[in-house]
């Protein structure tokens, strides 16, 4: 028997491994992962529509209205009016003084016209050549503060439907206008005005105020 061992077989280095294949289930899975996230996206913006389509009201709108859809307002109810205060002084209670009347204020001023007269004035008046009625005005201080008649004002109108009639002022009659004084108390003070009065007119009426605060007073009738 021989002792003789037969030679070991040779040794060769291990192959490496083959690379892996692309195959068609890894492009299925990235595809099917894909699809399953859009889904869930897509899934959570509708729930966050319809969540936030809860908190607001649904409103709905046309380009056009369609006809018999014009609002129309209700209409407003009437406010009250309150009634005005009276003033104090003449004309407070809207009474009409007759031309042979004294009208006196809560001020102790006292208003009275005197010495009506018609005529015409020249050809240097103004207005020129026009038919007026002239009158005094009498403006008493029976008060204790004094009167500033600088602010006196007269004003007329003439026939049944009250026409404006003019203030006449002339110099060569002696229409010059209102004073340009203060009245002391005590005191008192005539103007001599004119306003325009055609031939055929006779009813009149005569405005006065015998400073800025006071009210006018208001005379009225008929000058022959």
């Amino acid at each position: 028997m021989s002792n003789t061992m037969p030679p070991p077989p040779p040794v060769f280095p291990p192959q490496p491994p083959p690379p892996p294949r692309k195959g068609a289930s890894n492009a299925v899975i990235i595809g099917s992962a894909a699809a399953v996230i859009a889904a869930v996206v897509v899934t959570g913006i509708v729930v966050v529509n319809s969540r936030d389509d809860d908190k607001k009201p649904e409103t709905t709108s046309s380009a056009e209205p369609a006809a018999g859809d014009d609002v129309v307002a209700d209409e407003e109810e009437p406010v009250e009016e309150e009634p005005a205060e009276e003033s104090e002084g003449a004309g407070s209670d809207a009474e009409v003084a007759g031309l042979d009347d004294t009208v006196t204020y809560d001020s102790d001023v006292e208003v009275k016209l005197s010495k009506f007269a018609r005529g015409t004035s020249s050809s240097y008046g103004s207005p020129e050549n026009t038919p007026y009625v002239r009158f005094g005005v009498r403006v008493k201080n029976n008060g204790k503060a004094t009167v500033d008649t600088s602010a006196f004002t007269a004003s007329c109108s003439y026939g049944k439907d009250g026409k404006s009639s003019e203030s006449i002022f002339d110099t060569e009659r002696g229409l010059n206008g209102g004073p340009d004084t203060k009245l002391l108390a005590g005191r008192s003070i005539t103007v001599t005005w004119a306003c325009e009065l055609p031939k055929a007119e006779k009813t009149i009426q005569i405005e006065v105020s015998p400073d800025m605060e006071s009210e006018s007073a208001i005379f009225t009738g008929d000058v022959r």
